[in-house]
């Protein structure tokens, strides 16, 4: 008699199904699609090649940047038509990338807590310390509060305030 609770060597060799995410697709980390496979082959390729061609035509590469920068052709000495055209945005670009840096920071101090969300967030999570828009906060009606709800909100809130009071006295 054979026992139908026993596996036999096939059965534990067989591959068990994919393990499926919460939104029907794979799990991340369980592998690359084929497709996925083929376009990241393709752009490693594409990147060798660059990378030769860069290395095979070094001096007409550096000839052509020195040529549209500036550095070629000088006035007084070298350098003369550098700092004068191309490298006198470098300053300009630094500032511009501090002021994005800052403002940037300004923003990620601000904005909702939820990972990945840029929405400023205004309303403070009870009992913990994040604050999330209107859109990640479980409490906030994200199709927009009517009027009506508005008064019955602060309604309920006036009366749970009066009851803790009532409390508090008693």
């Amino acid at each position: 008699m054979s026992d139908p609770s026993a596996t036999t060597q096939a059965d534990a060799a067989a591959p068990s199904p994919a393990v499926s995410g919460p939104n029907g697709g794979t799990v991340p980390g369980e592998g690359r699609t084929p497709a996925r496979k083929i376009v990241l082959g393709v752009l490693i390729v594409l990147l060798v090649v660059a990378i030769a061609l860069l290395i095979a035509f070094f001096a007409t590469a550096r000839h052509w940047f020195a040529l549209h920068t500036g550095i070629l052709h000088g006035g007084p000495d070298q350098y003369y038509n550098f700092w004068s055209g191309f490298g006198s945005d470098l300053g300009e670009a630094t500032l511009i990338s501090a002021v994005g840096i800052g403002v940037y920071t300004g923003v990620r101090k601000v904005n909702c807590h939820t990972k990945g969300c840029w929405r400023i967030g205004h309303h403070v999570l009870e009992g913990t310390p994040y604050i999330l828009c209107r859109h990640h906060h479980p409490g906030v009606p994200t199709s927009g509060a009517s009027h009506e709800h508005i008064l019955e909100q602060h309604r309920k809130y006036k009366e749970a305030k009066e009851a803790r009071e009532a409390r508090g006295l008693s």
